[in-house]
């Protein structure tokens, strides 16, 4: 009689074990791509800082915020060109 409830108990340790790693694991996925998502926009928010200081001697001035920091994180140089671009070409 002992030996059973032993090994009930041992089962569902182990379950618990099972569901703890898989409950990690799904939270432990998105926490990876949000890091990914802030380290791209903290790059890009200093490429539009170093970019809106070097451009203030020609005038040239792109808004720092959430969007233009994560299109210049992405995208790279190809990025600042659409930022400039459209601010340009919008009426």
């Amino acid at each position: 009689m002992v030996s059973s409830i032993n090994l009930n108990v041992i089962v569902a340790y182990a379950f618990g074990l099972l569901l703890l790693y898989l409950i990690g694991k799904l939270f432990v996925v998105p926490l990876r791509i949000v890091m990914r998502l802030v380290y791209n926009a903290l790059i890009g928010g200093i490429a539009l800082w170093l970019l809106n200081f070097m451009g203030s001697f020609l005038g040239i001035f792109i808004p720092i915020n959430p969007i233009t920091a994560l299109t210049v994180g992405f995208l790279g140089l190809p990025g600042i060109l659409l930022i400039f671009l459209l601010q340009h070409l919008s009426l």
